[in-house]
């Protein structure tokens, strides 16, 4: 088993080298305005997945996964070089969407807040269907104590002596 830590720093270093070779040494007019975000690579080091997003519309996107996709052999054979493994990893390229999905939480947060704000303006204007105060209260007695408590010094536990 492969230690956590030199997993987590190979992962890092593919995610460097791969930003740095796209950057400098892809002059594929398909590739957009990329930006690696996260790489990782299996405990055995054989397979890594890198992440990456795309400035643009589908089409850019589309564009750009089959820039990578043509440059992948170039990228791997640069990766086993820097990082001196028996075997170089092979590279998986996965668009990450988190652009979307905040957008998307965004706008859930946006309709939830609105929801929120009609209902406390419902809540201002509302009464009460019965009475505002639906449990029954016990008066209380000249001495200050409520008529249940009276009542409870009145009984006595069975075989308890009486004063």
């Amino acid at each position: 088993m492969t230690d956590p830590a030199k997993v987590r720093r190979h992962a890092e270093r593919i995610r460097e080298l791969v930003a740095s070779v796209v950057r400098s040494q892809i002059k594929d007019p398909r590739l957009g305005m990329i930006t690696i975000t996260d790489a990782r690579i299996t405990a055995d080091l054989r397979d890594a997945t890198v992440f990456y997003t795309v400035l643009g519309d589908a089409a850019e996107q589309t564009s750009t996964a089959a820039a990578l996709e043509s440059a992948k052999g170039m990228l791997r054979s640069t990766v086993g070089k820097a990082l001196g493994l028996r075997h170089s990893p092979s590279l998986t390229f996965v668009l990450d969407d988190v652009q979307d999905q905040v957008k998307q939480i965004d706008d859930l947060l946006v309709q939830a807040r609105t929801a929120d704000a009609e209902v406390q303006r419902l809540a201002a204007g509302a009464r009460y269907a019965g009475e505002a105060q639906p449990y029954r209260v016990d008066d209380e007695d000249e001495d200050g104590d409520s008529a249940d408590e009276g009542a409870a010094d009145e009984q006595t536990p069975r075989g308890a002596d009486r004063p």
